[in-house]
């Protein structure tokens, strides 16, 4: 079992998107032959790209799963989206893997996305192999490509491989360390010939395999000495210390290819497995003991302890909810009763599954480096920790990266609430990025993501999955009102309309609270002026007054209000009369309080180049917000500011079309303060004016 274990590869697939991740993945499982035929992202027939958003989009908006094997190695991989809106998904894959390929292109590089999915990988101390695709396009340039990949991810790239030609005339490549010379078919059947290196490349070869034999000494001091000695290093004792210098992450290896044509795929996958870690080779999972900060490890043996990681959900049409699950330690069989740690409760399941695409294979079992899909599970979530209940370890919850875009939601149809929000509720489900949740004070449903195109294809999933649509709109900015001054008003309630009447009469002090303080009722009444059994009506009619706003229709906070006297009548006199009273009491007095509107102020941390540095602070400036500093982090600059949230509800949009996409950034609520003389002048207008029209 310990060979079979290191024979395999856990592995994701990552880059910006369009790099051509799926196109790759395609060729991998055509190669291997788990697939009988290459499928086309732009065809829509893609094994890994399945789902009808991603077809109608060209490209994954989710993880996908993938198994294959090649000369004997079992190779399981996940086929991560590369677009801003669905990178969480990606972030998420990488907890669950030994390694990673990355895909640059030949025409652009590595884009700010491939930049951003590269600090995850960074986080993970993930050995890297480098691939530059699409070298069958105009315009392609792999030494571009590579300057591309050592400016944008500050990282030092070794070539393993030179191009034979470029855009159309790309026909194959050159194994640098072995040089030799391979020919391919573009006809999508990599079909491969041994050739000759040509000899209009022969110079560029033999300076290119000097440079990159240099490099592969440094990792191995014992290498690098022989080499200065000037002895002839052997294939051998190169392979080993180039795959030393992987997996210790002092280099990452670039080699070229064109996925669509699927050629020189099959170097790659040479390079997969005798680059990338066996589950053997990779660093020991580290979690802790259950209810301790105790650090606990755990080897990569079939034999020991369960310890596995759910880090995704999948909403099958068929199977329902699919828990995916890496295992790291001992061995999943079917019939299994592992513990979730994190739920305190034992799971029970009779099948495993390898998924690739949407094709579903039942397997027995599953050791160190597997991932497969556990249908029906009742507790599990993602993020969860299956493990052995005798020897349990937990691991550290996988976080969703921060929403960025919110928008308040509501059923186009009335009656589908329901049904709107339990189709919402399994989505998220799979897709722990998205966020549902409540405004306390506008009453708004928000649903929080990533992106416009996140939200986009959410509803889409929503519509075809559960049948339902929602209506978006942009939030209401939940402002709220105070006073800054006081006063003493009377509050008298009486009517009269035959019979018995009601009758209720207050008189009160208004006057600020202490911030945070919110409403401070005081009963200062004596000698029985108001009884007691109606205090706590006038109270009442006070608190419904601050939540529904006197001065523009916005709840009213740090109110403080004293009911210091008043009278009543033995027989009109009820709890509803002295509820008016307060209410109208209250009412009259805060236009002689000096009121005002306080604005909700947001946090605003915002990640650019340094190119982009000034314009994102001019508009920052230009949004009302305050810059509160600056720190340098690498080539980038996190700008910290304050900014009234209505100047900020769509800045991710307007933050990319600004940076070219290479900006990112994260919002929390901070607190609030007073809105300028000319917003709060708008806000009163729009009040009256609704009042006006009966709104």
């Amino acid at each position: 079992m310990s060979q079979d274990i290191n024979l395999n590869r856990t592995i994701a697939l990552v880059g910006h998107g369009g790099a051509g991740k799926t196109s790759f993945a395609e060729a991998l499982l055509f190669n291997s032959k788990a697939i009988d035929r290459l499928g086309k992202v732009d065809e829509g027939n893609a094994t890994m790209d399945f789902e009808p958003e991603e077809t109608k989009r060209g490209g994954s908006i989710s993880a996908s799963f993938g198994h294959y094997t090649h000369k004997k190695h079992q190779i399981h991989f996940i086929d991560t989206p590369g677009d801003d809106n669905f990178l969480s998904d990606a972030a998420a894959a990488l907890k669950a893997v030994d390694g990673v390929v990355m895909l640059a292109d030949a025409i652009d590089g590595v884009k700010v996305q491939g930049e951003k999915v590269w600090q995850f990988v960074k986080k993970e101390a993930l050995p890297t192999l480098i691939v530059v695709n699409k070298m069958d396009r105009e315009r392609a340039s792999y030494e571009t490509a590579l300057g591309s990949i050592a400016e944008m991810l500050e990282t030092k790239a070794v070539s393993l491989a030179m191009p034979i030609g470029e855009g159309p005339d790309f026909k194959g490549i050159v194994d640098l360390l072995a040089n030799q010379a391979y020919m391919y078919e573009p006809d999508g059947s990599g079909k491969m010939t041994k050739a000759d290196v040509p000899a209009d490349l022969a110079d560029q070869v033999e300076e290119a395999r000097e440079v990159l034999i240099e490099d592969i000494t440094e990792a191995e001091d014992s290498l690098m000495e022989r080499y200065l000695e000037g002895e002839e290093l052997s294939a051998d004792d190169l392979a080993a210390g180039l795959a030393k210098g992987v997996k210790e992450q002092l280099f990452v290896p670039v080699v070229p290819v064109s996925a669509y044509q699927n050629m020189a795929i099959q170097p790659v996958m040479n390079l997969i497995n005798s680059l990338l870690p066996s589950p053997l080779d990779a660093k020991p999972i580290v979690g802790v003991k259950p209810d301790t900060e105790d650090e606990i490890t755990r080897e990569a043996d079939p034999e020991g302890p369960l310890a596995a990681l759910v880090f995704k959900n999948v909403v099958d049409a068929f199977a329902g909810q699919l828990s995916m699950v890496r295992v790291f330690s001992g061995t999943l069989t079917t019939g299994s009763q592992p513990k979730n740690i994190n739920r305190d409760a034992t799971e029970k399941f009779n099948q495993l599954l390898e998924m690739t695409g949407k094709n579903q294979k039942t397997v027995s079992e599953a050791g160190p480096g597997s991932i497969v899909a556990i249908p029906k599970l009742k507790e599990t979530k993602a993020g969860d920790t299956l493990a052995d209940e005798k020897d349990p370890i937990q691991f550290p919850v996988v976080e969703p990266l921060p929403a960025v875009i919110n928008y308040a939601i509501e059923p186009k149809e009335k009656g589908d609430e329901e049904k709107v929000f339990a189709g919402i509720n399994r989505l998220l489900e799979e897709d722990p990025s998205l966020r549902l949740g409540r405004d306390p004070q506008t009453g708004e449903a928000i649903l929080s993501g990533m992106g416009s195109v996140h939200i986009e294809t959410t509803l889409e999933r929503l519509k075809r999955k559960f049948g339902v649509e929602v209506q978006l709109n942009k939030p209401k900015v939940p402002y709220r009102e105070t006073i800054k001054g006081s006063t003493r008003i009377q509050g008298r309630y009486k009517k009269q309309t035959g019979g018995r009447g009601q009758f209720g009469d207050t008189w009160l002090v208004i006057e600020p609270a202490g911030e945070g303080e919110g409403y401070v009722f005081l009963d200062e009444i004596v000698g029985g002026a108001i009884p007691r059994n109606y205090i706590p009506a006038v109270e009442k009619g006070i608190d419904e007054a601050m939540n529904q706003g006197v001065y523009a229709g916005y709840p009213m906070v740090d109110i403080k209000v004293h009911l210091v006297d008043g009278s009543f009548h033995p027989v009109d006199s009820s709890e509803m009369a002295f509820k008016v009273a307060g209410s109208m009491g209250f009412k009259k007095g805060i236009p002689e309080c000096k009121p005002t509107i306080l604005e909700p102020v947001m946090k605003l941390v915002v990640t650019v180049p340094d190119e982009y540095m000034g314009d994102v602070m001019g508009d920052i400036s230009s949004r009302r917000g305050k810059v509160l500093g600056m720190d340098a982090k690498g080539s980038l600059q996190v700008i910290q500011a304050m900014v009234p949230m209505s100047e900020v509800l769509s800045y991710q949009p307007e933050l990319t079309s600004m940076t070219g996409g290479r900006g990112s950034f994260t919002m929390e609520m901070d607190h609030y303060e007073e809105a300028p003389h000319e917003v709060q002048e708008k806000l009163v207008e729009e009040y009256q004016a609704a009042r006006e029209a009966g709104n």
